[in-house]
């Protein structure tokens, strides 16, 4: 059911809401949390559509929040979507004039009341999410920094604003790599020596996963440019040989290690959906991805003590987040 409101108030919205919640048989709102999509009119659509799927695995209340007509006289319209696709409830907030600069002043009544509450900006992210106003409302700020221009440029940005509940995109898309690099460390090896990462220019992912392995492993991570798409290649070196985990196709990859057969591994390109599953999966703190994007905006020049041997840190840091009840 899609309900159209011109020119309306969050009064109308909470009203269309319940009454159709009660005309569609649920009259209990059933959210685990509140979901800001921070966007424009051109990409609304697609952020819409993720956080839709998402929705289905995480019910929540979607807030998409979209400026236009800056010189327009101070108004905002909705769009109420309620068992559209999904079990959740989209509400489209287009504002308009100074309205938009205050838009957590219309978000804040549509909350849901006693849970959590997460600010996506799938397009340019700001560089200090936490002092923005939607920003300050959420306990977790997701941004995307491969989506900017210059998004190595992005990322210090978001190392120097960083607050807890942080986190980015270009983060998550590493996940794998670091299951799979962790459970390859896991085995007998001996000491890495050297870490290369090829990836396509100016990856975002690669940097935080450069970070990462330098934390862990104590050495510098060098990152040299490759054709893509993302990340291709991550080369250990010891003095036994090499490990690699190499993937020239986004979706196959192989490892390799000293005297023992190549295994191949699915490592697909995740989709945005995937992604933002995954970032709502926990809504705690992420420390090692403020570890990774600390060192990262450090430089290549530091590189972090060598972790002890004897404790497993590589492979705890690396596995999946656990779901949070």
């Amino acid at each position: 059911m899609i309900i159209d409101l011109a020119n309306t108030s969050t009064r109308k919205i909470q009203d269309a809401l319940t009454a159709t919640r009660h005309r569609m048989g649920g009259p209990a709102t059933g959210k685990v949390l509140t979901l800001i999509v921070v966007t424009d009119e051109a990409a609304q659509y697609d952020a819409i559509r993720a956080a839709t799927e998402v929705a289905r695995e995480h019910p929540c209340r979607i807030l998409g929040v979209i400026a236009r007509g800056r010189e327009a006289e101070p108004r905002f319209d909705a769009e109420v979507r309620v068992g559209e696709s999904g079990p959740g409830e989209t509400v489209l907030l287009r504002m308009y004039g100074q309205l938009a600069e205050h838009a957590d002043s219309v978000v804040l009544p549509l909350l849901v009341p006693d849970t959590p509450v997460v600010t996506w900006w799938p397009g340019t992210a700001p560089d200090r999410p936490s002092e923005e106003a939607l920003g300050a409302l959420a306990q977790r700020r997701v941004t995307d920094s491969a989506s900017g221009a210059d998004a190595l440029g992005t990322l210090r940005r978001l190392a120097g604003g960083y607050l807890p509940g942080d986190t980015d995109f270009a983060w998550a898309r590493v996940t794998p790599w670091r299951s799979l690099l962790a459970a390859a460390l896991d085995q007998p090896h001996e000491d890495v020596t050297t870490a290369r990462i090829e990836a396509d220019s100016g990856s975002p992912s690669a940097a935080l996963l450069g970070g990462w392995l330098s934390v862990r492993l104590g050495v510098p991570a060098e990152i040299t440019e490759s054709r893509g798409p993302g990340i291709t290649a991550v080369r250990l070196t010891t003095k036994e040989g090499e490990i690699a985990v190499t993937r020239p196709d986004g979706r196959v990859a192989t490892l390799s290690r000293p005297d023992q057969p190549d295994r191949q591994v699915a490592l697909h390109r995740r989709s945005t959906a995937e992604l933002l599953a995954e970032e709502l999966r926990r809504l705690d703190p992420d420390e090692v991805y403020y570890e990774a994007i600390q060192r990262f905006a450090k430089g290549p020049e530091t590189a972090s003590a060598p972790a002890d041997p004897a404790a497993p840190a590589a492979k705890s840091a690396a596995k999946p987040r656990a779901k949070k009840s």
